[in-house]
């Protein structure tokens, strides 16, 4: 376990990277006075995609999982150690969701530093909250649970199938190689986006909501904890299933 301090620098390093240009795409396309409001959904999706690209390509030593979800999905598919060879354990399994957590709030602090003009100019809550934190189009906590479940459930399953063997001798998102997973984030965001943001990442909503709620945003509202619990669960049952149904299903599509 002499290994588990570099990791845990790793992830949150790597989920801040993340967060920071992830949340920053979406305010610079809804708040006030930027220069690419408007640039709309597909400009999301593709911000997101690449930012994730540049965490995993920083968190390389850790297998870049930056997204608990990834971590639990390894966990169920049967991983024994994570990268830098620590061992999967419930220590292990916390310092990587601890990481992520901490690196999504940090990275969510220095989107809103970035963007503090245009925080205070920008005259909507909503869009001030939707800079930080998911939100369903539709409210409807049953069937947005549903569509989180979904896109985290493809998340993690392409994730361990593109793995090879069953994500190489690191775990995690690196051992694929950066660019996949940045299209497959973007794939996601285009197909399966719309009703609820796509958060299929707890640390990722969850951390920049906790930043929303404790900044002092000008006129930020309501942080919408009663949501908060959605893009948390669901892709944490999403990365479970996937993991497990890996097992059987893998070794059939890949001999």
């Amino acid at each position: 376990m002499e290994n588990i301090g570099a990791v845990f620098v790793s992830e949150v390093v790597g989920t801040a990277m993340l967060v920071l240009l992830g949340t920053g795409v979406v305010a610079n396309v809804a708040l006030a006075k930027n220069k690419g409001l408007g640039g709309g959904f597909l400009m999301v999706t593709i911000g997101w995609g690449f930012a994730v690209f540049a965490g995993v390509i920083v968190a390389y030593r850790s297998g870049a999982h930056l997204n608990p979800a990834v971590t639990l999905g390894l966990v169920a598919n049967g991983s024994e150690e994570f990268g830098m060879n620590v061992p999967v354990n419930a220590i292990s399994v916390l310092a990587y969701i601890g990481a992520q957590i901490l690196g999504a709030i940090l990275g969510a602090v220095a989107c809103w530093l970035t963007y503090k003009q245009h925080f205070d100019a920008e005259p909507d809550p909503a869009n001030k909250l939707g800079v930080f934190s998911t939100g369903p189009a539709i409210r409807s906590y049953g069937w947005n649970l549903v569509t989180e479940i979904i896109g985290t459930f493809v998340l993690v399953f392409v994730v361990i199938a593109f793995g090879g063997n069953r994500q190489g001798d690191t775990g995690g998102l690196a051992s694929l190689g950066a660019l996949p997973v940045a299209l497959l984030v973007i794939v996601i965001g285009a197909s399966l986006g719309g009703p609820t943001g796509y958060a299929i990442n707890p640390a990722r909503d969850l951390g920049p909501r906790i930043a929303h709620f404790i900044l002092p945003i000008k006129g930020k509202g309501s942080s919408d904890w009663a949501y908060s619990w959605v893009p948390v669960v669901g892709p944490v049952i999403g990365g479970l299933l996937a993991g497990w149904a890996a097992l059987p299903l893998l070794p059939l599509l890949t001999t």
